[in-house]
């Protein structure tokens, strides 16, 4: 079962990245802050979900939360400070556009960059530890999913509705064969054997 919280008299703020390992598309994070009494019988990583479960828990935890709110940056903008500064910033979008202040910033995965004077906990693999943080992964998620998916109505060929922008064999087969779209990442390297994505990750 997933913990409800972390420090019990801190305002905390879960925060996830969804895109982080794509070839193409925006990174996009979300900062969730959810009652201290907040629990739920399926919320958890949104990699364990099915799309019916995220879809309906993204109205849910709209719905429930304090506050929450959803940032990205953009391939262009990745390709310039390279994808691991990119998902800093869009986590520090995300958090900064929280109508409620917190006061305790739990962090999905071992890096972050400090958000102004904001504490902040990584976690590893806290999507599946902590309900605010599987909150902040579904809303990242399927935030970024739509987004792909209306790319994908503009440039087909890459079949974006189904890899959501990650490297698959089909999605790697367009790009040799019909090159990169305005939408695709630079910051990766091309060659015969395949892709060897984000070179710029640290």
């Amino acid at each position: 079962m997933l913990k409800s919280y972390h420090t019990e008299d801190l305002v905390e703020a879960g925060v996830d990245e969804a895109g982080r390992g794509c070839l193409a598309g925006p990174v996009v994070a979300a900062s969730v802050i959810l009652p201290k009494d907040y629990h739920h019988p399926i919320l958890n990583d949104s990699k364990q979900l099915s799309k019916k479960q995220r879809e309906l828990l993204r109205e849910e935890i709209k719905r429930d939360a304090i506050s929450w709110a959803i940032a990205e940056v953009s391939h262009t903008v990745i390709d310039e400070i390279n994808i691991l500064n990119a998902s800093f910033l869009a986590m520090h979008k995300a958090i900064g556009k929280l109508k409620t202040k917190p006061e305790l910033l739990l962090i999905d995965g071992n890096r972050f960059k400090p958000y102004k004077k904001t504490s902040h906990y990584c976690i590893v693999e806290g999507d599946a530890k902590y309900l605010s943080i599987a909150a902040a992964s579904v809303l990242a998620k399927t935030y970024r999913d739509d987004l792909m998916v209306k790319l994908a109505s503009k440039f087909p060929v890459y079949d974006w509705e189904n890899n959501m922008g990650y490297g698959t064999p089909k999605h790697r087969e367009a790009i040799f064969q019909n090159g990169l779209s305005p939408f695709h990442r630079l910051s990766f390297k091309l060659d015969k054997s395949g892709f060897d994505s984000q070179l710029n990750l640290f």
